[in-house]
């Protein structure tokens, strides 16, 4: 059997939908994985996600820019020609958008084989209606649901087999440390402005840790991000550096060597809950309800309709670093 995840963007999605794909596995232990992804997060998946048979890039966003171009019209030719390649049992948007339903349709199915995604939206979560009449599997979903549950929902209803609600799997990702960091690294980038958390929070943070004994790190993807680094750094003291850029498989694997994580609302943040990392997670936003790490006492989210204050940060960093040192407590027979 094969099948073909449509899931685009963006990276902290890619990664809350590894879950369902651990779950397909699970109950269909024969069948061949292909994941159509946008082209900035293929590497991840190519390089850490290795049960996946084919990753396919696509640059739907890059595409926008000049969709008329001769290089941009060999690309589309070029990626079309790879989707269709082979035949697919059964084709899972994820994305539940137009843009990706279109995806979904191009893709050639076998003799038998289905297309599904959403049936209605769900409350805070990305949903354009018109996709249900793309596809002949259309799937109920609740009214209200967190993002990575209605991922797996999907995939279980799609496929057959009883939606699962505990066991959140991160298992298909296999990422090793770029060796012992031993830092707590500080997640402040983000897309989006309303998702930042303010320089002198960060700083005060960032103090309290090296004061606790844990240095810490600070990645940076861009110029912007570079410059906030640096500044964070230097008010931080000795104890805190700036990384230097890198891709994300190497961000990766460098956060697999930290001992710990707090960071804003984004991918890296749900890279680090896919890491088992002890994290906090900040939102400035009231979807955390959605979006944040579910099932685990060493990794939570703060804040909501507003920022959190730097006392309500420490103190969930506290509780998650003690929560994950916890001793084993073995029970006495009676």
């Amino acid at each position: 059997m094969r099948l073909l995840i449509v899931k685009l963007s963006s990276l902290g999605d890619v990664i809350q939908t590894l879950p369902a794909l651990h779950d397909m596995r699970q109950a269909l232990p024969g069948a061949s994985f292909d994941w159509v992804v946008e082209e900035a997060f293929a590497p991840l998946l190519q390089a850490t996600v290795p049960g996946l048979a084919r990753v396919i890039p696509v640059a739907q966003r890059r595409w926008r820019k000049t969709p008329f171009s001769p290089a941009v019209r060999a690309e589309k030719s070029r990626f079309a020609q790879t989707l269709q390649s082979v035949a697919y049992d059964v084709v899972i948007d994820f994305q539940g958008l137009i843009k990706s339903a279109l995806i979904a349709r191009r893709a050639r199915l076998a003799p038998g084989g289905w297309r599904a995604t959403y049936g209605n939206g769900s409350e805070d979560c990305g949903y354009e209606w018109p996709v249900r009449f793309m596809v002949q599997q259309p799937q109920p979903m609740p009214p209200r649901i967190h993002s990575l549950q209605r991922y797996r929902r999907l995939a279980a209803l799609a496929l057959g087999y009883p939606p699962r609600e505990d066991g959140i799997c991160y298992d298909e990702l296999k990422i090793a440390p770029a060796g012992p960091d031993g830092s707590v690294m500080l997640v402040h980038g983000t897309t989006r402005a309303d998702n930042e958390w303010p320089l002198a929070r960060w700083t005060a943070v960032g103090r309290r840790l090296v004061a606790q004994g844990l240095p810490v790190s600070v990645p940076q993807a861009n110029a912007a991000e570079a410059e906030f680094a640096r500044q964070l750094c230097e008010a931080i003291g000795p104890q805190a550096r700036v990384l230097p850029r890198m891709g994300l498989p190497a961000l990766a694997a460098q956060m697999a060597g930290c001992v710990g994580v707090i960071g804003v609302d984004s991918g890296l943040s749900h890279l680090a809950v896919a890491l088992n990392l002890p994290h906090v997670q900040i939102f400035s936003q009231p979807r955390i309800w959605r979006a944040g790490p579910l099932g685990s006492a060493h990794q939570v989210a703060v804040g909501g309709a507003e920022a959190p204050e730097v006392d309500t940060v420490w103190q969930a960093w506290q509780s998650v670093w003690q929560n994950f040192h916890a001793p084993l407590v073995v029970p006495v027979p009676a």
